[in-house]
């Protein structure tokens, strides 16, 4: 699949989640009792659901989306450049639709066009679609793979295209990063500080930033694996 790809014609994305709620406390109480049972796959003997509720972030059900990043690799003068753009809203439902568009806008101009992230097909994916359900909104073409087949999807997976068939093994963004290394992303937050940083800090733009590494890793990673240069720090672009 890698052999006839064209960077040009992938959309890079990532996301970041957080709970629904600050805190146990302030959830519904169906919800709650709901949230005790579903942690009760993962509670230690000594916690209660409300001591692991920042874990509810990582669940469509119960948490929801605070940003998406989303970039495209495009040439000038025959070298590769990168621009990112970041939907980072408070408003989920608002966050969505801005993204819906742009992603069937960018789609549409080629039946050669694919989503690519790191573990998307497991996480980022049906995440987005789960959360465009809850908030009534119709979802892009692009997520809408019921009934379709294997090779009408068109999503690409770096974790995937590095498991070579083997269901078991998880590997990080951060050590594929290194191993190839690929300048790491990881030099402020990490995923298990986004909640904090967003209810405590109410600070979108510092995971944003976030978010966006992530993106240009993925991006690069990608190219490593299609045998390609990296593109260079200079060509890197924030589209605000």
């Amino acid at each position: 699949m890698l052999d006839n790809l064209k960077p040009e014609n992938v959309l890079f994305i990532d996301i970041e989640t957080v709970p629904q709620h600050e805190g146990y406390e302030q959830v519904e109480k169906n919800l709650q009792k709901l949230w005790d049972k579903k942690a009760t796959y993962f509670l230690k003997e000594d916690q209660s659901a409300a001591d692991v509720y920042q874990r509810a972030g990582i669940y469509a059900e119960f948490g929801k989306i605070v940003c998406i990043s989303a970039g495209v690799i495009y040439y000038v003068k025959g070298e590769m450049h990168f621009k990112v753009k970041s939907f980072a809203n408070h408003d989920e439902k608002a966050l969505l639709m801005e993204f819906a568009e742009m992603l069937d806008n960018f789609m549409s101009k080629s039946p050669d066009r694919n989503l690519c992230g790191h573990n998307a097909k497991e996480f980022d994916f049906p995440y987005i679609a789960r959360r465009m359900l809850i908030n009534g909104l119709k979802l892009p073409q692009a997520l809408n793979i019921a009934g379709k087949k294997p090779w009408e999807i068109r999503f690409l997976d770096t974790l995937d295209l590095w498991k070579f068939g083997d269901y078991k093994h998880y590997t990080s963004l951060n050590l594929l990063t290194t191993i190839f290394n690929i300048p790491s992303p990881k030099d402020d937050i990490d995923g298990s500080q986004v909640a904090e940083v967003y209810y405590k800090d109410n600070d979108l733009e510092r995971i944003a930033i976030y978010c966006e590494k992530d993106v240009l890793a993925t991006a690069q990673l990608l190219l490593r694996f299609m045998g390609k240069p990296l593109i260079e720090e200079d060509y890197f672009e924030r589209v605000i």
